[in-house]
């Protein structure tokens, strides 16, 4: 039987049970995509080299622990694991992407690669619950102008003719509204960046 037949899991049962030729076959298999993944990332490829050595390191150990058991779902398994030794990477050493509160940045345009949607959708469905319950401790002028401008995404003119005040008062009630976004951030101790 050919290589390129062989399901993933089998590999991984094969492996398990003593058969090293599988692990091999699998890491043929997937590593352009895992290391471009890596490389995508961190631009660099001594370090995307290191992160893919570590994330198979992880992988034979979860094998040989016996504690692998993402059925039939090997690629999305390990490129979850390299996922975090990115993080873990670039907290290290202190490197994490910053970013400013500009129109053009959105948090989960980091957070786009397929294989960890559904890991993401739960994050940020986390992240915008945690962030709508901080909405409400705002007074409802900021409130509102805030909702508008992002979840319906209208112009400070739209905001300004819905709500009948000028655009210079839609404009100090949304810079108002992300001041005591940050105060309220900073009285629960929240941590939104790592």
């Amino acid at each position: 039987m050919q290589n390129e037949l062989i399901h993933d899991a089998t590999l991984v049962s094969n492996y398990i049970k003593g058969d090293e030729r599988a692990l091999e076959i699998l890491i043929y298999r997937h590593k352009q995509k895992i290391y471009s993944f890596i490389y995508s990332k961190v631009f660099d490829s001594d370090v995307a080299e290191d992160i893919f050595q570590d994330t198979f390191i992880k992988v034979i150990r979860t094998l040989k622990r016996g504690t692998y058991n993402e059925e039939g779902k090997f690629l999305p398994w390990v490129m979850r694991i390299s996922h975090n030794l990115i993080i873990d990477y670039f907290r290290k050493n202190n490197r994490m992407p910053k970013f400013d509160n500009t129109d053009e940045f959105n948090i989960f345009s980091v957070l786009s690669d397929a294989s960890l949607n559904a890991e993401n959708s739960i994050i940020k469905e986390q992240v915008e619950t945690d962030v709508r319950r901080l909405v409400e401790e705002l007074p409802d002028d900021q409130k509102e102008v805030l909702l508008m401008r992002i979840y319906e995404d209208l112009s400070f003119k739209e905001i300004s003719d819905k709500t009948g005040v000028s655009i210079n008062t839609a404009l100090g009630r949304m810079r108002y509204a992300l001041i005591n976004l940050r105060k309220i951030i900073d009285k629960h101790n929240i941590i939104l960046t790592n």
